[in-house]
């Protein structure tokens, strides 16, 4: 039977296929997929706990979302990103940022288009863009990893749709400084492109970096989409729910994908989102210090290592390790789980194909475990290369 081009041009989802190698290891320990390792607040159980009593909690719902969780979504997004709703402007909750990602995609290009993705980038947005049958133009970041905005420019095309940008970034670590984002928007303003922020990781930032989000900035709203994500902050992974704001002329065309994709988000995860946002961003903010701390120790482990170069980002739960060898950076990561029981994500999945890295979250694991999986890291690395 027929399989199509499509997607077999689009690169297999490295988290299962570590997560396959972890399950054949028993006793690994991950470093690998980007979760956190506290539960969410228990406002979140307390909204769903009498959900389904009401007959009208089983019928579809507005493909924009439920109205009082868009409440609190705008009065987040006034108070803490500086993005007001207005005419120009709309919101709509999706099942994961993911899935917003795609949406965008779908209201704003035709085959052949290009989208501006600059290196490393996240992977499933690069598979996003194949999966249309688009072109993902990979543009180099300097060794911060920081956005070089001459390289962006002479990226773009005829065919150019959009830039992305993700920060904090997934999967360095880096935060893009307010000036260089307020750069890039207007970048995209003077050649018609779309600026797409990715704000999943917004609440995750160190030593005083301050986030900022490009949909704030005056006279924006037209050309400037922002993904947000529930997951991270509120440990709130397996329920799926996030959301975005596009530009007004988009709505008809978002509403047909989103119709078709999933009617509506699934009401019972944007009860628990409410219960998420009542408990606030204070909530991400009160586990932010003890997660310094095991960056600190993860850094500065990895740092004294000879056979890896690390640069200390300030954002996110990831480090990037370069790391000096000739093996390919898949095996060693097979290997390390295989004879050291130990996971880590291959740079290739991120578009590093210039040396061999390997990302690092230490998002998933207390002071104590993270300690032991240094151990198994550090010498499965000296070792192996």
């Amino acid at each position: 039977m027929h399989i199509g081009s499509t997607i077999g041009s689009v690169q297999a989802p490295i988290i299962p296929v570590i997560g396959e190698w972890i399950r054949n290891t028993p006793g690994t320990l991950s470093l690998g997929q980007g979760m956190v390792s506290y539960p969410p607040p228990e406002t979140v159980l307390q909204a769903i706990c009498d959900f389904g009593l009401r007959a009208e909690e089983h019928f579809y719902g507005s493909p924009l979302g439920y109205e009082p969780l868009l409440k609190l979504i705008a009065t987040k997004l006034h108070g803490e990103n500086g993005i007001d709703l207005s005419s120009c402007n709309r919101l709509m909750v999706t099942a994961g940022s993911n899935m917003a990602f795609l949406n965008v995609l779908r209201t704003m290009t035709d085959p052949g288009d290009e989208i501006i993705l600059p290196l490393p980038y996240y992977f499933n947005q690069e598979m996003a863009v194949r999966m249309l049958n688009c072109i993902p133009v990979m543009v180099p970041t300097d060794g911060s990893y920081q956005l070089q905005l001459e390289e962006l420019r002479s990226a773009i095309t005829e065919k150019t749709r959009a830039i992305v940008t993700v920060s904090p970034n997934n999967p360095s670590g880096a935060v893009y400084p307010e000036e260089v984002l307020r750069a890039v928007n207007q970048l995209c303003k003077e050649h018609g492109l779309y600026h797409i922020s990715d704000e999943a990781y917004e609440y995750f930032t160190y030593g005083g970096v301050k986030h900022f989000s490009p949909g704030s900035i005056v006279e924006s709203e037209s050309h400037t989409i922002s993904l947000f994500s529930l997951s991270k902050a509120y440990g709130f992974a397996s329920w799926r729910i996030g959301y975005f704001v596009f530009p007004e002329k988009l709505l008809s065309s978002l509403l047909k994908v989103q119709d078709t994709n999933l009617i509506c988000p699934p009401l019972i995860t944007q009860y628990a989102a409410m219960g998420a946002l009542q408990a606030g961003s204070a909530y991400c903010r009160n586990q932010i210090h003890p997660l310094a701390k095991i960056r600190d120790q993860v850094t500065n482990r990895l740092q004294a290592l000879k056979q890896v170069k690390v640069v200390r980002t300030e954002g996110a739960f990831y480090l990037l390790l370069k790391v000096d060898t000739q093996k390919n950076d898949l095996q060693l990561a097979k290997s390390l789980i295989e004879e050291f029981k130990v996971a880590v994500i291959p740079g290739c999945a991120f578009g590093l194909y210039d040396a061999c890295y390997l990302r690092v979250s230490y998002g998933m694991l207390d002071e104590q475990t993270i300690n032991i999986a240094l151990n198994r890291l550090c010498e499965g690395i000296k070792l192996l290369c």
